[in-house]
């Protein structure tokens, strides 16, 4: 059985410290797919049960070094009375694939619990204890180990870098101002310089010491030639194995402190990246009030039931997914749908957890709670594409692999240019070779495709744009045709009945046949008949025998007559013909953009009933606004072609694909795509899936809780085409900020290597100090990362109108 889970990882400082992991992820046995991504600092892998566990995962990540994080609960426990119950309930929660620790407190009656939440849920510790014989007594803390860890890091490293300032300035005042001193300068130097050093550039060191036990060169490699070689150099102008002039102890604590403050900003700024993940989590409720044994009590979230009757009062967030069985009041799912006006909610209407209630007490009996809720599968859908790999991204993998050596190369290389052929001394060509190793930076290559990445795809999530895969960005922006089903995406997909015409038969009797029929229907049309038999008060009978051709309609038996209800491809296939004049009438209302439907009893035509769906507000202005974009758009439908065309001329679509099944929409897409068109299906996400998933870019339309999670590349979850053109326009604003992102990190290193190799030391006297060296490479990662978190504030411009 395979498995996904993601991992939050901790201690990545590079390109390379990804890559290793994810690398030895891969020979893992039982691993089928890894994926790391330094960006968001997470490994998503695929794995056999069978073949390996997470623990194994974990333990492999740890030896390589780095640490994996998971969430710590304390849960309380009634019913134990003995160390055997703490031995129970221990093997019970242990069998749970999730569980890395537990830890049972008899005299307390807690579990103190660390586990991956990606796995394991608290209803299902909920369920393990109950059904180990015990009462599960709720939650009473529950530790953010990740924010923990992140805050602990940055507080260390920026104690760091005070230090690191404090001390290499006090440095550069003893090198540059004569002051008495109590004892040789050099020696006085390495007293204050070497605590400091060791201090700041421990971890740089332990790091690189771990990248080479795995056989692996990373940037801390490089960095710690850098510092040692600046740090060693003048431990031998100490005691004058060097020239005094190789005192370098002011540079090597401004080298470690300038890395350090890299590291701080990268950090602090990558932590912003996964701001809007943070925040869809942040919509859930902890506390629910339920009404049980008649009386309103407040309990944990993760205790409601299904079917559990939630009292939400004004102010107050609707904690689970249900139908509202009492009360009215205006709902706020901005942070849902992106739709900034309120919804109205009553009686029957149904209500999203993590919505706001604003002015009225609503009854919301609980459907759907834990990670059914809508909000759980945004999230994790959102989580899941945000870890993916676009191809962009293989370019920058690519030249990160060979990155360490060329530099390494290029450092060497220049030391013994400088020094044994261009006759420069050996403290200009040491500066060089230091110089090259700490300018270079592959975590700007590496930060420059996941951190746009992971920022676009959360912006889109806060716009009501779900982007399933970074691979679907990339292709949206190559687009060249957008093709639209008509039904219930162009349209509204509610008809109406606007013309019933009989013949031989009375227009009750008419609609008593065909509504009976169309009752068991799903499809939009039989709806329409179906609500206008009811409204004319119209009793339904039961069939007798029911066969249905997918797109042309259905043959039945009533009182023990056949009857047949469909368009004209069924009628010629069935043989049944018609008079000239009830051909005109038919294209005459087909002229007008209504479909018909036609009836006939024992294969003798009865009546014609034609059907009206209205266009969506905003169908007209997304058409003109991909036209802009220069895109070309087709509309399919299973319609005629003269009630296509009809509703394509008033909309603005010259291309019509008509009378096609809904089994063929696939097909047409097929066919464009092998004509070299990269094609965008939107559809309903149901219907629609085979064109979907044949396009290129599926664009599947949702509407409230109904969230098409399986279909299409690209989800939208209001039910506006508006929505289609703004998903477009994010991929082509996200695939931009990666292409920038990339130019800068390439221009930077191909620009600044060179200069610090002293490539323009001939022509114009210019060199790379060290310390500056490592400046600018602390800069450029987080140049990267900033221009991508710009993506924060980004609206579709179809959006702002």
């Amino acid at each position: 059985m395979n498995k996904k889970v993601e991992l939050k990882i901790a201690g990545m400082t590079c390109a390379m410290c990804a890559k290793g992991i994810e690398a030895s992820l891969l020979h893992f046995p039982g691993v089928i797919k890894a994926q790391v991504n330094l960006g968001t600092e997470t490994a998503h892998i695929e794995y056999d049960t069978t073949k390996a566990k997470l623990e194994d995962l974990a333990k492999l990540i740890a030896e390589l070094g780095y640490q994996v994080i998971n969430e710590k609960v304390a849960v309380k426990i009634g019913g134990m009375t003995c160390v055997m119950c703490v031995k129970t309930i221990e093997n019970a929660l242990k069998k749970l694939d999730g569980i890395v620790d537990v830890n049972v407190n008899l005299s307390a009656e807690k579990a103190y619990i660390t586990y991956n939440p990606k796995l394991v849920a608290i209803d299902d510790i909920k369920k393990a204890i109950e059904d180990a014989g015990y009462q599960y007594l709720g939650i009473e803390g529950k530790e953010d180990l990740e924010k923990l860890a992140h805050e602990k890091d940055l507080k260390k490293k920026k104690k760091q870098i005070i230090i690191g300032f404090s001390i290499g300035i006090l440095l550069m005042f003893l090198m540059y101002v004569p002051v008495k001193l109590p004892l040789p300068m050099s020696y006085l130097m390495l007293i204050i310089a070497t605590p400091a050093f060791i201090y700041i550039s421990h971890p740089i060191f332990k790091a690189a010491w771990r990248a080479l036990k795995n056989k692996t060169l990373n940037m801390d490699v490089m960095y710690s030639m850098g510092i040692g070689v600046a740090y060693g150099s003048s431990l031998l102008g100490t005691f004058k194995i060097l020239p005094h002039k190789f005192l370098f102890y002011e540079t090597a604590v401004f080298l470690a402190t300038f890395l350090t403050m890299g590291r701080y900003l990268e950090t602090k700024a990558k932590g912003k990246t996964s701001e809007a993940i943070k925040r869809l989590m942040g919509l859930q409720p902890k506390i629910a009030t339920v009404i049980r044994n008649n009386k309103e009590i407040e309990i944990p979230i993760e205790n409601v039931q299904i079917d559990e009757i939630i009292i939400v009062r004004p102010g107050e967030k609707i904690p689970v997914d249900g139908e509202v069985v009492a009360g009215e009041s205006y709902v706020d799912e901005s942070m849902i749908s992106g739709e900034p006006i309120p919804v109205f909610k009553k009686k029957g209407d149904n209500a999203i957890g993590g919505t706001l209630n604003q002015n009225g007490v609503l009854r919301i009996k609980a459907k759907k709670i834990g990670q059914d809720t809508v909000l759980a599968q945004i999230i994790k859908l959102v989580e899941e594409a945000q870890g993916s790999r676009p191809p962009i991204q293989r370019l920058a993998d690519k030249v990160v692999s060979y990155f360490i050596p060329a530099v390494l190369t290029v450092a060497i290389f220049a030391f013994i240019l400088w020094y044994f052929f261009f006759g420069q001394t050996l403290l200009f060509a040491l500066t060089c070779l230091i110089s090259v190793l700490v300018v270079a930076c592959p975590c700007a290559l590496g930060l420059a495709t996941p951190t746009a990445v992971t920022v676009g795809i959360g912006r889109g999530a806060e716009l009501g744009i779900l982007i399933k895969q970074g691979e679907a960005l990339e292709r949206s922006e190559k687009l060249t045709t957008i093709i639209f089903d008509k039904t219930g995406t162009l349209t509204k997909g509610k008809p109406e009945v606007t013309n019933i015409i009989t013949l031989s038969a009375d227009e009750h009797t008419l609609l008593e046949w065909i509504a009976s029929i169309e009752k068991n229907s799903e499809h939009p049309l039989a709806k329409a008949i179906v609500k206008r038999a009811k409204e004319k008060g119209i009793k339904l009978k039961e069939m007798e025998k029911f066969e249905s051709f997918s797109g042309k309609g259905v043959v039945a038996k009533l009182k023990g007559k056949e009857i047949l209800i469909g368009n004209r491809m069924l009628f010629a296939e069935k043989h049944i013909s018609f008079p000239k004049e009830i051909e005109k009438k038919i294209e005459e209302l087909e002229e007008h953009g209504k479909t018909v439907i036609l009836c006939a009893i024992e294969k003798e035509i009865k009546g014609i009933i034609a059907i009206a769906d209205t266009l969506k507000e905003t169908t007209k202005e997304a058409i003109k606004e991909l036209k802009n974009m220069k895109l070309k758009v087709a509309m399919i439908t299973g319609d005629n072609i003269r009630t296509a065309q009809a509703i394509a001329q008033e909309i603005g679509i010259k291309r019509v694909l008509a009378e096609i099944l809904p089994q063929d929409k696939a097909k047409e897409v097929k066919k464009l795509q092998e004509k070299g068109e990269i094609v965008a299906f939107v559809g309903d996400g149901i219907n629609d899936a085979p064109a979907l998933a044949q396009a290129d870019v599926g664009i599947a339309i949702g509407s409230g809780t109904d969230v098409a999670i399986e279909s299409g590349d690209i989800v939208l979850i209001k039910d506006d085409l508006i929505d289609a053109v703004g998903a477009v326009q994010l991929s082509k604003k996200v695939m931009s900020r990666i292409k920038q992102n990339l130019f800068w990190a390439f221009a930077y290193n191909t620009v600044l290597i060179p200069v610090a190799a002293g490539v323009l030391y001939p022509a114009f006297g210019i060199t790379f100090k060290p310390e500056l060296a490592g400046l600018a490479m602390a800069m450029s990662s987080v140049t990267v990362v900033s221009l991508s978190l710009l993506l924060k504030r980004y609206v579709p411009p179809v959006k702002r109108k």
